[in-house]
């Protein structure tokens, strides 16, 4: 059974402003690295999924950049959604196009602006979830151990083993602290959003349980991807499916992940310097300087006596604000 990878690589990454920007969201910004996390994406799956058989969904203004990023794609299988409506209408409107070219593959679904720390778990935890899914004819997504009070990602509590499984009890998005707190002492587990499935089963249960999606499906079956996104109501895929799917498991990953969502995140994907500093860029530091994320793009930059905070130069705007507030920084792009 062929296996194919459908790639999220949507979004404009407000919370990484002034870096990022809607011609270059952070997907494709190397965050994580020396290279944009997209080409990371990319190369993740190397020796799980071959190039010609990953569909990258994105932007309709980011389909040259996304291309001529990562050329080991084929041109034809980067895709521009015609709206953003979230993940479900994305990777149903995938599986349909990998059901038409190969019926009866199997896919994975990842997003683009990730964290990984170690791809070989990375795939291991992905080729497990694909043999839970062939063989028990389920949806499968792959959690991972929480290492702190998180509130901002979803978590899930696994119920009764299911083969090298789990089934899953219920999902649990954005916890307070002290719930958090608790779902961790009780073994829940952080959706990172890796899933699998096999495409026939995915499609029949978005059609049975996505009520969002039900008066776009005769745009789909008619490969109409414009009017397929005009009929759809935005939402997640977790919300849409997974969540109302009485076929679910989840599959324990043993890698690190991160999602990105703010500047906060890179002193947890870079390695800090002895103060705790996260510096990139021409950058002079004072020695009263702790627990900072410095990133100038061009410009020299000098900073002294701040701890916790974060300075970015970059596109010809400056940002300095305290570390933890990125509700904060989003409300201000939308002033901006």
């Amino acid at each position: 059974m062929s296996v194919w990878a459908a790639i999220l690589a949507g979004g404009s990454g407000t919370r990484f402003w002034p870096l990022s920007t809607p011609e270059r969201p952070k997907q494709l910004l190397p965050l994580a690295g020396d290279r944009p996390l997209l080409a990371q994406a990319v190369a993740r799956l190397r020796g799980l999924v071959p190039p010609e058989r990953i569909l990258i969904l994105t932007g309709p203004f980011l389909v040259d950049q996304v291309a001529a990023l990562v050329p080991e794609v084929p041109r034809a299988n980067v895709f521009a959604e015609p709206r953003a409506a979230s993940t479900a209408p994305a990777l149903v409107w995938a599986a349909h196009r990998i059901g038409k070219a190969d019926p009866g593959a199997q896919m994975v679904s990842l997003h683009a602006d990730w964290a990984i720390e170690d791809d070989h778990a990375f795939r291991a935890a992905a080729t497990q979830a694909l043999g839970v899914a062939r063989e028990h004819d389920v949806l499968v997504t792959v959690g991972v151990k929480p290492t702190r009070n998180e509130t901002g990602y979803g978590y899930i509590v696994p119920g009764k083993p299911l083969g090298s499984a789990r089934a899953v009890r219920r999902f649990v998005e954005k916890p307070t602290a002290g719930r958090a707190a608790l779902l961790r002492r009780r073994g829940a587990l952080w959706n990172t959003g890796l899933f699998a499935w096999g495409v026939p089963r995915f499609l029949g249960e978005a059609g049975a349980y996505a009520q969002e999606l039900k008066r776009a499906w005769p745009a789909l079956a008619a490969g109409d991807a414009a009017g397929f996104f005009a009929a759809a109501k935005a939402v997640a895929v977790d919300v849409a499916v997974l969540e109302r799917s009485p076929r679910l498991a989840v599959v324990v990953g043993a890698f690190a992940w991160d999602d990105i969502g703010s500047w906060d995140a890179l002193r947890r994907v870079r390695r800090p310097d002895p103060r705790g500093n996260v510096v990139i860029g021409n950058v002079t530091l004072g020695d009263d300087v702790e627990d900072c994320v410095i990133w100038a793009e061009g410009e020299h930059f000098a900073v002294t006596g701040v701890k916790a905070m974060v300075v970015v130069r970059a596109n010809g705007h400056t940002l300095v604000m305290p570390t933890g507030q990125a509700e904060r920084l989003k409300l201000l792009v939308q002033r901006l």
